[in-house]
């Protein structure tokens, strides 16, 4: 596995989250060429030989890159790969399993959607955890959104990192920002864009820009 110290994850914003597709390669050298700064494969239909073939391909990538690479969910997995870490859900494997499978230097995160969730994720040895969906997503079927409201419950109370998911574009980041969002994970907006590097270079100025005003206000 490639160390990395997961203190670093506090200086990162534009987390991608993908499923596996043709062009994988391609379309993570041009999202992370336009700001993307942390990617997660996220593919519920590959089998373990499949996702292991192609989460090697995506580490590589990320490598080259010097971006973390995380895998949804098997951690086992992750470790054969050689990944950089691991992101577990609320019915996944549990962090602490995560965690003894991968090791301390490992990236473990943990997704959280109700105040309770996040309350929980104190104690748990997760270096980030993610808040939401904001808004209702054909990615998470069948979750309602969290709002705004969770968002700022998250961000101040977590003791790490809080990736904000849920309808990330240039447009909601503002609000999002105002909510206290300070790290945002995406799927849709890249991956059905056809032109992958401006949009994560739109997406990436919308957060710095949002951050900046915030800062300065």
């Amino acid at each position: 596995m490639r160390l990395r110290p997961t203190d670093e994850l506090g200086g990162r914003r534009l987390y991608l989250c993908t499923a596996d597709r043709p062009d994988l390669a391609g379309f993570l050298d041009s999202c992370i060429t336009g700001g993307v700064d942390i990617v997660q494969l996220r593919d519920k239909d590959l089998e373990a030989r499949h996702l292991v073939q192609r989460g090697r391909l995506a580490a590589r990538v990320c490598a080259d890159h010097g971006v973390p690479f995380l895998l949804n969910d098997r951690p086992d997995l992750a470790l054969e790969i050689e990944a950089d870490g691991v992101h577990v859900g609320q019915h996944d494997v549990c962090p602490a399993t995560a965690r003894r499978v991968l090791g301390p230097t490992a990236i473990v995160g943990l997704s959280t959607h109700a105040p309770e969730e996040l309350d929980a994720s104190r104690d748990e040895p997760v270096d980030y955890v993610s808040a939401g969906p904001v808004v209702p997503t054909p990615t998470k079927p069948g979750r309602p959104g969290t709002g705004r409201d969770y968002i700022t419950f998250a961000t101040t109370h977590a003791p790490r990192p809080v990736f904000v998911t849920g309808g990330v574009t240039p447009d909601t980041v503002p609000a999002l920002v105002s909510a206290g969002a300070r790290h945002f994970v995406v799927v849709r907006y890249l991956t059905e864009s056809d032109d992958p590097t401006r949009a994560a270079a739109q997406l990436r100025a919308s957060i710095e820009q949002s951050l900046e005003d915030a800062d300065s206000s």
